[in-house]
């Protein structure tokens, strides 16, 4: 009996017809997707000739004034830049178009093309560059398409999406992919929570919109990993769970107003878990508070450990300024912290981030230069020489009078606080969250963690001008 060989058996329909198509699907959501071209003249090049007066009345003035418009006061030639990007309709109607903030950045003008050809100049009604989203706005002279959000937060790894947008200048390119991660940190802001595709992705999606199969927008496309420039399927988006509140913002105020708590925050590390006593390492530790902030009135305390933040798990140090900034402003809210080893929750009312940016950026101690020798010195734990604070060496190593603490005069270079770069002139204000006024304080707290089967001991730090930070050292 004679058996048919692969190559000429019959295909089955299925095989026939192909994967599934999304040819209807993007053909409801083309119009709706815009090219944005913007240009800026910027100077620079060479430098023009000198500018010439013709006499009065002379018929050559005219050419003269024209040739010589393009040159700025310096005689330098300027120049129109032009770039492109992407955008898509949230609001037909009104003709309000998001897109990315760098592909409008520094733009003296910005157009909006259509898929069918059309052009609307645009005008910016707001743009967040922590976010990088911005909002346009054109006048319609006919009905636009729009394309409503969907939940980014309902989409999983492996879930099917579709981009559209303007690659390499090339309007109305669809491509299809998964994706393939969520919640990725590509250090590009502060609120970095992206969802990654291998969707093709390439320069010019910019802007463009990142769709799930039922045509709704979850995620706005940003940015691209591309040695070569071209797309090797590593595409990056904002989910709109982050882009839709930020949106609205701008749609209604031309500005974010985001929540602001006030605090420095660290990472906890296994070994900072471990110096509080925590099963695990969660949450955001409280390295400082800001002064006049939200919470200087003593509700959340340097030490603190945030782990929930308004009924959300805050996991992860990166997680609490994505959580505070959506919140708004003015909010009470709960936030739950673990403070000397209990959990307590304290209730604090939110201000805003943007009125106080200054006030919330903090400079590390400055370090540089070399120490003077110390006055006093008493004893010698962990390999750090420690002194009572006293007029003379506060002093000698220029520590403002509202630090208290015990001094460390001297670090020694092999030991474990120096690996920590911890410095000459640092100073000591609590040990595993209890406080400490003299080197004798600090040997009685090491003793007692050390007998407590502690491995590591969690200093909070000051420096010179009272910034605090903590910092673990190893006792064995």
């Amino acid at each position: 009996m004679m058996m048919a060989s692969p190559a000429t058996a019959p295909a089955s329909a299925e095989t026939q017809q192909g994967p599934a198509s999304v040819a209807d699907l993007a053909e409801g959501l083309l119009d709706a997707v815009v090219n944005i071209s913007t240009s800026q003249s910027v100077g620079g090049g060479s430098v023009a000739p000198p500018r010439m007066q013709a006499p009065d009345g002379s018929p050559f003035q005219d050419f003269f004034d024209e040739f010589f418009k393009d040159r700025d006061g310096d005689g330098q030639r300027n120049r129109k830049v032009s770039s492109l990007g992407s955008g898509f309709v949230i609001d037909a109607k009104n003709g309000v178009i998001v897109t990315n903030n760098h592909v409008i950045d520094g733009a003296d003008d910005i157009e909006v093309i259509f898929a069918d050809g059309s052009k609307l100049k645009a005008e910016l009604v707001g743009a967040d560059p922590k976010t990088d989203l911005a909002v346009l706005k054109v006048t319609p002279v006919k009905p636009l398409t729009e394309v409503p959000f969907g939940d980014s937060d309902d989409m999983r790894i492996g879930d099917w999406v579709m981009a559209i947008g303007n690659p390499f200048g090339l309007g109305g390119t669809v491509t299809v992919g998964i994706i393939s991660a969520r919640g990725r940190d590509i250090n590009s802001g502060p609120y970095d929570n992206f969802i990654q595709t291998d969707a093709a992705i390439n320069r010019g999606n910019s802007g463009g919109p990142l769709f799930n199969m039922n045509g709704e927008v979850i995620g706005i496309n940003t940015a691209i990993i591309s040695p070569s420039g071209g797309s090797i399927g590593i595409g990056f988006a904002v989910p709109t769970e982050l882009a839709v509140n930020v949106i609205n913002q701008l749609k209604e105020f031309g500005e974010t107003r985001r929540g602001w708590l006030g605090v420095r925050i660290q990472p906890v590390t296994d070994e900072i878990a471990e110096s509080l006593g925590m099963d695990k390492a969660m949450g955001a530790l409280v390295a400082g508070i800001i002064r006049g902030g939200p919470v200087d009135d003593g509700s959340i305390e340097p030490g603190d450990v945030i782990t929930r933040f308004d009924g959300k798990d805050v996991d992860t140090m990166r997680d609490l300024p994505r959580v505070v900034a959506e919140s708004p402003v003015g909010k009470a809210v709960d936030v739950t912290v673990i403070r000397k080893g209990e959990e307590q929750t304290v209730k604090v009312t939110l201000g805003r981030l943007e009125d106080s940016d200054q006030l919330a950026s903090a400079e590390d101690p400055d370090k540089t230069g070399s120490e003077p020798a110390p006055t006093q010195k008493d004893v010698m734990v962990l390999g750090m020489s420690l002194a009572e604070l006293t007029t003379d060496n506060r002093r000698d190593f220029g520590i403002a009078d509202e630090v208290e603490g015990v001094l460390i005069s001297e670090v020694d270079p092999d030991s474990a606080a120096a690996d920590k770069r911890i410095d000459a002139g640092d100073v000591i204000v609590e040990i595993a969250q209890e406080e400490v006024a003299t080197p004798a304080d600090v040997e009685k707290r090491i003793a007692a963690l050390k007998q407590d089967g502690r491995r590591n001991a969690l200093l909070m730090l000051s420096g010179k001008t009272g910034e605090l930070r903590f910092v673990t050292v190893r006792m064995d």
